[in-house]
């Protein structure tokens, strides 16, 4: 016997977060519990604005689509991969069905690349006590690209010269100019460049943040590209790493496919939250302890809520948001 059932959320963001130039007050989004044979899955389906293909309304019409095939005896896995164009929808679904059949380990590491951002001196003090990596490398993540290119360029410097032992993440969301980046890199002197692990996209195309990686010895990730049609993961100078945010990208399936895809042409794949709620970033972290555990993943987004959602992240203070607060809005009969 199944039984499904599908919530909406809507969690208070803190002031101040903005993603490609609107504010978002919320984070909104669906949970859906599954039940058979006196075992329950869950998972998270929450298109991000102005990121993602498809919108929540949209999101909420095709899983109650796919879960009343379920009921009928669909395999869900199946109804999951089909769901190319809904990314959100095939992670969420596929991690719902992973957790019914216990293919999703229990084991999660709350270790991640924190976001560097705040007061320098309480920043400075966080980033001292990191753990290392499988490397033996320290790892913060620094968003690059929103104000002007030679100040990001003195920020990182002033980062890396601070703390001896620390790499750094650096994401640009292909905003840069060849010119911008230029001005960047001027800003960072050579001795310091071997410890920025990667900069996402620093350009606005693919051939663009290729240059930039040749002139300036600064590896780079793709982000964006592993998402768009025709993207090969493939081996090249200067790329370092691949970046799979997958409620971007879509199904377990297709995520492990790029990572192993990944691992075979010598790049990291890192794993990489799309503002989950806790319940999401839970399920984030035990994927990335099980398929990429000696990548320290970037899931450092919980603080960007007032709340936690269902399944609380270890030591957070933050207060929990249970089920019975949710709205249902599809149940099967």
């Amino acid at each position: 016997m199944r039984r499904a059932t599908v919530y909406r959320y809507s969690l208070p963001m803190e002031a101040g977060v903005v993603l490609r130039n609107q504010r978002l007050k919320t984070r909104d989004g669906l949970l859906v519990s599954l039940w058979q044979d006196d075992k329950t899955g869950w998972g998270e389906i929450a298109p991000l604005p102005g990121f993602s293909q498809e919108d929540l309304p949209q999101a909420q019409e095709a899983v109650q689509h796919a879960l009343s095939q379920w009921m009928q005896g669909a395999s869900l896995a199946a109804l999951a991969s089909a769901f190319s164009t809904l990314p959100s929808v095939a992670f969420g679904l596929s991690c719902a069905d992973a957790e019914l059949r216990d293919e999703l380990p229990q084991v999660l590491s709350t270790r991640c690349a924190p976001l560097c951002h705040g007061d320098p001196n309480e920043l400075y003090a966080r980033l001292g006590g990191l753990p290392a990596d499988a490397h033996g490398r320290k790892v913060a993540k620094v968003k690059v690209g929103l104000y002007e290119s030679v100040g990001d360029g003195l920020n990182v410097s002033m980062l890396l010269e601070a703390l001896p032992d620390l790499h750094l993440r650096l994401d640009a969301n292909r905003s840069w100019s060849p010119v911008k980046a230029e001005g960047f890199a001027r800003h960072v002197p050579p001795e310091l460049r071997s410890r920025i692990t990667f900069i996402e996209e620093p350009c606005l195309t693919r051939e663009q943040s290729r240059d930039f990686a040749r002139l300036t010895g600064i590896a780079i990730a793709w982000d964006e590209s592993v998402r768009e049609a025709g993207f090969t993961v493939q081996a090249e100078p200067g790329v370092a790493a691949i970046i799979i945010k997958p409620t971007l990208t879509g199904s377990l399936m297709r995520c492990r496919q790029l990572i192993a895809q990944a691992h075979a042409a010598g790049l990291e794949a890192v794993i990489s939250s799309s503002i989950e709620s806790s319940l999401g970033l839970t399920q984030l972290a035990r994927i990335a302890q099980w398929l990429t555990p000696d990548a320290v993943p970037g899931l450092d987004t919980l603080d960007l809520m007032q709340a936690q959602l269902v399944r609380r992240w270890p030591d957070s203070p933050l207060p929990l948001t249970d089920v019975s607060a949710l709205e249902i809005v599809w149940q099967s009969q």
